[in-house]
């Protein structure tokens, strides 16, 4: 038969155990979220590095065709006007 302290202490070592495995499996959890807010902001750091540059080439090909001068078109007389 075990004494009282024994018991106890047999249950002590239990607790203790079930706590330092929930200890790593909470660890491991956060590890794990931590990665994936990780890999999340990297993905998201990057689609807005491509949008800023696609943003950035879309600017200069506007101020590009801003900047060539449009054909002109010749001016017909009108019918009732005499040339000068």
């Amino acid at each position: 038969m075990q004494s009282a302290r024994s018991k106890a202490e047999e249950k002590f070592l239990q607790v203790s155990k079930r706590d330092i495995e929930a200890r790593k499996e909470r660890q491991k959890l956060e590890k794990a979220a931590q990665e994936k807010t990780e890999r999340l902001r990297a993905l998201r750091l990057a689609k807005e590095a491509a949008d800023r540059q696609a943003a950035e080439q879309e600017s200069a090909a506007k101020l590009a065709a801003s900047k060539t001068p449009a054909p002109r078109k010749k001016v017909r007389p009108k019918s009732g006007d005499k040339p000068g």
